[in-house]
């Protein structure tokens, strides 16, 4: 095994072009209860463009130069001391430290074991590695805040995104009735996933048509959050995803007995098992638009932040 590798850093905060791919990085060894992963595939998420550009969760990145980047898929090259959970060889994926310093943005990472599950038999680390944060996001404000289950309706805003694809089909997996934002050209990807009700946000006013919503997965925020409680039912939580919710909307969604919340991922490795099954089950499966190369992370980020993104980004390491 190589003693250093190929790591995508940024010596400065700013655009795309701040990440550059640096050679003879040193590998990371694993601590106590880490494994050092041969990465993949590491996904692209927003909260990866802000961060680089001194926004997001920048402060809590430590000193510069930084490698970004929080969902891996790749194979376990070893194990520390006190790990059960896994051996040399075994195909794991999962969300890396976040909010902390994550670093999959390279050939090597190393990872507490509780934070990684085996690999979906289903998917290839290409598809895995775009799985763990919007996967766990969307999971834990259905499930862990929203109690979605059968009976219960649910509204998805921004439902052909990287985070709003995997939420309908979770809350469809959970027995919802699920309704869906999204433009005209994302309405056949949305109608796909099996939505019940999709609403073309640049035709209609989506509460003019849903009504006694349950949960509301806000992935767009805006004016949303006040429109979304108009369709809600008493005791419904609204989720507030890319910002929390504004003091109006907490206001008055308590003045109509509602919540409104926001919610940071957590790392959970019970709730990223429950997502395996599912995907191996086949009742969810991530839509994987562009694949690029380590080095060009900085295309990656540009699709994304310029809205040209096909479905999840990924950048391929091996």
């Amino acid at each position: 095994m190589p003693e250093t590798m190929r790591a995508v850093r940024q010596h400065s905060f700013g655009g795309p072009e701040v990440l550059r791919l640096d050679e003879g990085v040193p590998r990371p060894e694993p601590l106590w209860t880490e494994v050092l992963v041969r990465v993949h595939a590491a996904g692209v998420n927003p909260v990866d463009c802000k961060t680089r550009a001194g926004s997001g969760i920048s402060p809590s990145q430590g000193e510069l130069p930084i490698t970004i980047g929080w969902d891996v898929s790749g194979v376990v090259e070893s194990v520390g001391s006190g790990v059960t959970r896994f051996v040399p060889g075994d195909e794991v994926y999962g969300m890396v430290n976040f909010p902390r310093i994550g670093g999959t943005y390279a050939e090597y990472v190393t990872v507490d074991s509780r934070q990684l599950a085996f690999k979906p038999a289903a998917l290839t680390h290409v598809e895995a590695a775009g799985v763990p944060l919007v996967a766990l996001t969307a999971w834990q404000s259905l499930v862990s805040v929203g109690r979605t289950g059968p009976g219960t309706r649910v509204l998805v805003h921004g439902a052909a995104g990287g985070l709003g694809h995997l939420a309908v089909q979770i809350a469809r997996a959970r027995g919802a009735y699920v309704c869906g934002t999204a433009g005209t050209q994302q309405l056949e990807l949305v109608k796909s996933l099996g939505i019940d009700e999709a609403y073309d946000y640049t035709k209609v006013r989506f509460e003019e048509l849903a009504h006694d919503i349950d949960v509301v997965v806000d992935t767009v925020a805006g004016e949303n959050g006040l429109r979304s409680l108009k369709v809600m039912r008493t005791g419904g939580v609204l989720v507030s995803l890319p910002v929390p919710p504004d003091p109006e909307t907490v206001a008055e969604a308590a003045r109509r007995g509602l919540r409104a919340v926001s919610l940071t991922v957590e790392g959970d490795r019970k709730d990223l098992e429950d997502i395996t099954a599912l995907i191996d089950a086949g009742a969810l499966r991530p839509v994987i638009g562009d694949v690029l190369p380590l080095e060009r992370a900085d295309k990656a980020h540009e699709l994304i932040e310029t809205g040209q993104a096909r479905g999840k980004v990924v950048l391929q390491v091996v």
